[in-house]
């Protein structure tokens, strides 16, 4: 049986930076990464966001290199279905068993579906894979349904009309953004999707669908149906914890628990990324999917598991950016939270109030320097008004 002093079990950003973490530790231990994607690990946000807007930006660069030297391997195509934490091994869907020291889940998450099958003119956005097929289908004048109204979505739907394509962006709300942004900021973001030439259908949700004659026609849970040369999904995304749940490792509210030291309820099995619950130093228990989460967890678990005495106590930031809207935000968005608004010129600052405490910060077209002041008003628990808000972090 091969065995590895560290095995990894996902192959995406956490993976990478995991690697990276354990070699500022142990530059000898044996390294093994088991990824069940057909390439290593990639930087997913420019799937949706660089790779369509950068011309600079090339395809090359999406890259990421974790097999650096030769006690480093990466195994992709490799799905692993069980772990036994007696023997400290765990077997591939081809039935190799791999043993290890150390083990971290980075499993990420599998996107959200319905009941349409995903082919070459429908995908569920997620992968290298996906990326490729829809770049092939854009530049062609293509009308491309875009369905979800969140990050994915929305990047999708700037991306696909900045490259010539005719997008319709179906989405649940009546307006976009509405679920995370006040009413002013929402019915911004809403207008400029239109002035850019997407159309919106508000509202609506598909509820199934059928290909046919190089065609695609979604049903809508209106009773109406768009027939669209292709349609793309991001409907979110739903963490894989099912190895961690057999193992019979703590799992809650579908995510796996895990304490400061990223550390499952066995104390050889770590987890990292978008499977886990975590105690975040001040936002609580928290649980993030975004990049920074995943490289700054990522290179802490890795260390960590290399015999660093750190917790990982870094509260991370996540950010979109689609035509003149470029937002970064810390903590909790929710529109239905009381906000304040300091914004002056398209630029500045929203804070997001529960019971007079500040829980989530949004940085408008501002730069990433001013997110340690956001994460600084975070951690002051005072009560907050309009008045000891308004100024706190400067536009400039």
């Amino acid at each position: 049986m091969q065995r590895y002093d560290y095995l990894i079990v996902g192959a995406g950003m956490v993976a990478a930076n995991a690697v990276q973490g354990i070699r500022e530790k142990d530059t000898q231990g044996t390294i093994g990464i088991l990824g069940a994607e057909p390439n290593g690990p990639v930087t997913r946000p420019a799937l949706t966001k660089k790779l369509w807007t950068d011309p600079e930006f090339g395809y090359d660069k999406i890259w990421m290199q974790p097999e650096q030297d030769d006690g480093t391997t990466l195994h992709t195509r490799t799905r692993v279905t069980a772990i036994d934490r007696d023997q400290k091994m765990v077997t591939t869907d081809d039935g190799v068993t791999i043993g290890y020291g150390k083990l971290l889940l980075a499993t990420g998450g599998a996107p959200m579906t319905i009941d349409l099958p995903a082919s070459d003119r429908v995908r569920y956005f997620r992968t290298v894979e996906d990326y490729d097929c829809l770049r092939r289908l854009a530049g062609k004048g293509l009308h491309i349904a875009v369905i979800g109204g969140s990050y994915i979505g929305t990047e999708l739907a700037a991306a696909l009309i900045q490259n010539g394509c005719r997008v319709t962006l179906i989405h649940p709300h009546e307006v976009l953004g509405s679920q995370m942004f006040p009413p002013s900021l929402a019915n911004r973001f809403h207008q400029t999707y239109l002035d850019k030439g997407v159309e919106l259908l508000n509202g609506r949700k598909v509820s199934g669908g059928r290909e046919a004659d190089g065609k695609v026609t979604l049903e809508l849970d209106d009773g109406n149906s768009l027939e669209v040369d292709a349609a793309v999904f991001g409907l979110g995304v739903k963490p894989r914890v099912e190895l961690a749940a057999q193992a019979g490792l703590e799992v809650e509210d579908g995510m796996v628990v895990v304490n400061a030291r990223l550390e499952t309820s066995d104390d050889t099995i770590f987890a990292a990324g978008d499977i886990v619950t975590y105690p975040d130093h001040i936002l609580g228990r928290w649980h993030a999917e975004h990049v920074d989460n995943a490289n700054q967890m990522g290179a802490t678990v890795g260390r960590i598991m290399a015999g660093s005495d750190e917790t990982y106590d870094y509260t991370p930031y996540f950010y979109s950016n689609v035509f003149d809207f470029a937002w970064k935000a810390v903590g909790k968005l929710d529109s239905s939270l009381t906000t304040v608004e300091d914004v002056e010129d398209d630029k500045g600052v929203y804070y997001y109030l529960e019971n007079e405490s500040v829980v989530g910060v949004l940085l408008l077209n501002l730069e990433a320097d001013k997110l340690d002041e956001a994460r600084e008003v975070l951690a002051d628990k005072s009560p907050q008004r309009p008045d000891t808000l308004m100024g706190r972090i400067a536009r400039s």
